[in-house]
């Protein structure tokens, strides 16, 4: 990447790179990781689109939130967007990363070109009892971890949930990796943080970017039904399924990844 350093923001800094020619895009990384997640990417993005990718807040080399000060992912997403000289761009995000870029598409329109939704969260969205269960019994170890200041287990023990494909291969060790690179995640308050209100599901309908949905096959019940409710409810949405993936699906399966969004992307301009 050509441009490196950190954007200054409402109470803090982001670190954030770019670099490449073409059509601007920029790339939102998931929680538990940092920006490094899209380094499968780079190369062959940059050779196409001028690629923008940051440290969300709290995350990498960004600082953390202060407790109770009130911030906004958005706000963060177009500041950088500005001190990198990006008026308009497409959004790829993963998990977090996501959310972030549709409630951008929501707040900002004008700034989103089309939208490229990564095995996605979306803000609004009840979980269902079957899915309160699920998580239950597999937050109550990470829960016990955390209380006995073992912060390492506990991430480990998320991995069991969001890497069930492994961590022993080489993907599966970079995505250990940059996971326990951010263990302040753990424990940093977030309190601070604004929600678009009414929520991004109860707005999908508004959604004019295109938008490409990729949802991971052993992602956990609710982040699947996600993809659905997205692909369903955004009015030019188009759903994709890369099998054998799981959270971080651009990492576990980057060769069709790349393959799959760039095509689409030199299909919507």
């Amino acid at each position: 990447m050509r441009r490196t350093g950190f954007v200054e923001v409402e109470g803090g800094s982001l670190y954030a790179e770019s670099g490449g020619e073409g059509s601007p895009l920029v790339m939102i990384h998931p929680g538990l990781w940092d920006s490094r997640t899209w380094d499968p990417q780079i190369q062959a993005f940059t050779e196409e689109h001028r690629v923008v990718r940051y440290d969300v807040r709290g995350y990498g080399r960004s600082s953390v939130p202060s407790p109770g000060r009130p911030y906004s992912h958005v706000r963060d997403l177009l500041t950088v967007m500005d001190a990198h000289e990006v008026e308009r761009a497409a959004l790829i995000g993963c998990s977090m990363g996501g959310a972030i870029a549709v409630d951008a598409a929501l707040s900002a329109p004008e700034r989103v070109t089309a939208l490229v939704m990564v095995a996605s969260a979306v803000g609004g969205v009840a979980s269902t009892p079957e899915e309160d269960a699920w998580w239950e019994a597999r937050d109550a170890p990470v829960e016990a971890a955390l209380e006995a200041g073992d912060l390492e287990t506990a991430r480990r023990l998320q991995l069991e949930v969001w890497a069930p494909l492994g961590v022993r291969d080489e993907a599966g060790r970079r995505i250990l990796e940059i996971a326990l690179d951010n263990l302040q995640e753990l424990t940093m308050d977030e309190s601070g943080a604004e929600e678009l209100d009414p929520p991004a599901a109860e707005r999908l309908h508004e959604v004019s970017a295109p938008t490409l949905v990729l949802p991971a096959d052993h992602d956990p019940p609710d982040l699947q039904r996600v993809s659905g409710v997205l692909a369903h409810g955004i009015p030019a949405a188009r759903l994709v399924r890369i099998p054998d993936t799981d959270h971080v699906l651009n990492m576990r399966r980057p060769e069709a990844f790349n393959r799959i969004v760039l095509d689409w992307l030199r299909e919507v301009g």
